[in-house]
């Protein structure tokens, strides 16, 4: 076992208020090599923490092990740093898996550090991209603009040693800016994930989830709702969308998702056709008779994908809310 492993089960066997005091003591450089060592541990069994702390080996004793996790970890830090510095160390510690910031960067999608890149200087990007591993800098060179990527290229070629000082001033702008950035979008995509499941629900598994996180987390479960996209969100499609998305949909789907839609989405898609094809689609609706909820539903969820999926290829806009649509 390293001493490493060693400090960072005492660390968490002296409890929150002992290994404060002991954080505010040491180097940041130490804070952080402690700290994700001991998000990493797990399980630490009774015996093994005996071995280490012996006097201590009383108080700890009859729980069985202590658990080192993200949690624990973060309220020891809070003890002794401010909540700023806390939020940093534990979001580079949850970051991209990685050793160095180096190694961080060389797991983020070259789409997404290229997209940050873009906007530095071509210095900065160059000692990046002399950083990170030559397949991940090919990638990303790839998708900068042609002319700043050849700039930044020949940064690179004129680039003999990198100083101390700039690669030191580089990694505090690249943890400062992009991997908190990082780390806070990613926190974010967790609702956009969600919602992108539930729009996969039928109608009744959607209701019961809905309602199921409205009673655990209210604020979480309005944040879903508002990055699901439904068959009844068709309202937000401008006039032009609706001629884009209509050419495309399966014209058998089209009157059974109209079957069990309401009035208004209803008229929506009649009123973008002539007055011929109109009073056909109102006759195949008649001529269905009864249909199954769930084919109503499936064929539903079927055309509102369909608009998202235009929608991110931008064929057709959505707008951000229905208040500037006009039923004619």
């Amino acid at each position: 076992m390293s001493g490493l492993h060693k400090a960072s089960i005492l660390m968490l066997a002296l409890g929150e208020e002992h290994a404060g005091k002991l954080f505010a003591m040491m180097h940041e450089d130490e804070i952080k090599a402690i700290s994700a060592t001991m998000a990493q541990l797990g399980v630490i069994h009774a015996d093994t923490v005996e071995s280490l702390c012996g006097d201590f080996v009383e108080n700890f004793g009859a729980t069985g092990g202590i658990m080192g996790s993200y949690e624990s970890t973060e309220n020891l830090l809070m003890k002794a740093l401010p909540k700023d510095r806390v939020t940093q160390i534990m979001e580079e510690i949850r970051g991209p898996a990685g050793r160095t910031m180096w190694d961080k960067l060389g797991n983020v999608s070259e789409e997404i550090l290229a997209s940050y890149l873009k906007n530095e200087y071509p210095q900065t990007v160059a000692v990046v991209l002399s950083m990170v591993k030559a397949d991940h800098s090919a990638r990303v060179l790839t998708l900068l603009p042609d002319s700043f990527a050849m700039e930044v290229v020949m940064r690179m070629l004129r680039m003999e040693s990198i100083q101390k000082d700039v690669l030191e001033r580089v990694e505090r702008i690249l943890r400062a800016e992009f991997m908190s950035n990082l780390a806070r979008a990613s926190r974010q995509d967790s609702h956009q994930l969600i919602a992108e499941i539930f729009n996969n629900f039928d109608r009744k598994a959607e209701t019961r989830f809905l309602a199921g996180l409205e009673e655990r987390n209210r604020e979480s479960a309005e944040k879903v709702k508002s990055q699901m996209f439904t068959f009844a969100d068709l309202v937000r499609i401008t006039s032009a969308g609706l001629q884009v998305l209509l050419r495309q949909i399966d014209k058998e789907k089209l009157p059974i998702a109209l079957k069990g839609a309401s009035e208004t989405i209803r008229t929506l898609f009649l009123s973008q056709l002539s007055e011929r094809a109109a009073k056909m689609l109102r006759e195949d609706i008649a001529a269905l008779g009864p249909v199954k909820l769930k084919d109503v539903e499936d064929a539903q969820a079927n055309i509102a994908n369909l608009a998202k999926e235009l929608a991110a290829s931008g064929e057709i806009e959505i707008s951000t809310g229905s208040d500037d649509r006009m039923i004619e």
